[in-house]
């Protein structure tokens, strides 16, 4: 009886202890540390200067499959996509968006297909469903850096505050990392860690302007670059900055407020064609059909797009004022 019960215990012990080590296999791959250790190092090799370990801590977060990451490094200039996906936020990896490109091309010619229509505008169909994850990923883009252009005043204040009260400039850096929100903590976090790691200030500066494009984070990077060469009083050249990018703002948001009409009727005069037509062909199924069964209505389908394309790009460049 009691070798019986020796050997349950053995074998519970045996079970809890596969157990745990599952978990921590997993917890190394795949849990939350592993994630953030991951982002970092992702958030880093876009910022990379082409050494040989960013170039590894690139190729890494291509694709998650050795063979779709050996096709992929052959594609020239890979890495400035793999950048624009690090600077929209969106957590998918290069693989990954390419292949929701490949999806989309593939249900824009089945559709087209399906529907019966011409080759031209089935490629004009492919051609705009391919376009659909560019432009998201474009517009979460530009969503992010409007926020943290918005956050940085607060970071920089914050940064000045720390520095006066005695903390060195990395310090500050963390704290801005710890204190505030996404996504300004996140860039500043990892301005720290490359400096923990032993990157020079002036180049983890340097990756931090090639991370984010902003022209007032720019301000920022320039403006500790050149105090770290001539010296000065750097909290105060942080408030100053923040006053500067604070007044910025307020006349952009001014700008746009003046501008929002323009905008609006910029935004009705483009979808009214697509949804005149959608709606023409909707009551009346033949009254189009001449558009793209007959070889002119063709001509005239592409000539008025184009000519919508040369307003629309007009329109935009008048609404788009920069401050």
């Amino acid at each position: 009886m009691d070798s019986l019960y020796l050997l349950l215990l053995m074998v519970f012990l045996a079970v809890a202890l596969f157990l745990e080590g599952l978990y921590v296999a997993w917890n190394a791959h795949s849990g939350p540390e592993a994630r953030r250790i991951a982002r970092r190092l992702q958030l880093m090799s876009a910022g990379g200067d082409g050494s040989e370990a960013s170039v590894l801590a690139k190729q890494r977060l291509l694709s998650s499959t050795p063979a779709v990451e050996r096709l992929l490094l052959q594609i020239p200039r890979v890495h400035v996509l793999d950048r624009l996906l690090v600077q929209s936020g969106v957590k998918v990896q290069v693989a990954g968006f390419l292949g929701l490109i490949l999806i989309m091309a593939v249900i824009g010619v089945a559709l087209g297909i399906v529907l019966g229509w011409m080759p031209g505008l089935v490629l004009l169909l492919t051609l705009a469903l391919m376009t659909l994850p560019w432009l998201y990923v474009l517009n979460a883009r530009q969503k992010r850096l409007d926020m943290l252009e918005q956050q940085l005043p607060d970071a920089l204040d914050l940064m000045g505050r720390a520095m006066l009260a005695g903390h060195a400039f990395p310090s500050a850096l963390k704290m801005v990392g710890d204190e505030m929100p996404q996504p300004v903590s996140g860039e500043f976090r990892v301005v720290f860690d490359e400096i923990n790691y032993g990157i020079p200030i002036q180049d983890a500066m340097s990756n931090l302007a090639t991370r984010v494009p902003s022209t007032d984070l720019r301000y920022f990077v320039i403006s500790v670059l050149i105090q770290r060469e001539t010296g000065g009083n750097l909290a105060e050249l942080l408030g100053n900055i923040s006053a500067l990018i604070r007044a910025r703002l307020k006349l952009l948001g001014t700008v746009r407020v003046l501008a929002a009409e323009g905008v609006l009727s910029a935004k009705i005069l483009t979808a009214l064609p697509f949804v005149l037509a959608f709606a023409i062909n909707l009551l009346n199924p033949g009254f189009l059909a001449q558009l793209w069964t007959d070889p002119m209505g063709l001509k005239l389908v592409w000539a008025a797009f184009g000519l919508m394309l040369i307003g629309i790009f007009w329109m935009w460049r008048i609404i788009k004022i920069r401050i």
